[in-house]
């Protein structure tokens, strides 16, 4: 593994904090599926991700395909910018907190 794709890889695994059982119940939920936005389809950007979290946490590392580290990239670029925007008070049923899960990260773990 090169020095890049091992960083890539870390930084991936700080920013998605739930496990793939934990995301994949996630985006079932009702509130899972009405945030983020959504390009012409009835299926968030966000909620798209998650699901391409999901097989991303399944595979080995030796899997990784440059289309997958992309996708990596974005994650950990969403999941930075937006914890960066976190609103004052309670957010445990937050729109922004349910925005993050989509992208498997869940900002009060």
């Amino acid at each position: 593994m090169t020095k890049e794709l091992k960083s890539v890889v870390d930084e991936f695994k700080q920013a998605v904090n739930m496990t793939s059982k934990e995301l994949e119940s996630w985006l079932e939920t009702e509130d899972s599926q009405a945030v983020g936005q959504k390009k012409g389809d009835d299926e968030s950007i966000g909620h798209k991700s998650g699901k391409r979290i999901i097989e991303l946490l399944q595979k080995k590392h030796n899997e990784y395909s440059d289309d997958d580290l992309s996708h990596m990239k974005k994650v950990i670029s969403y999941v930075h910018r937006h914890m960066a925007e976190k609103p004052s008070g309670d957010v445990e049923h937050t729109r922004w907190r349910y925005s993050l899960k989509n992208w498997g990260h869940d900002p009060l773990k």
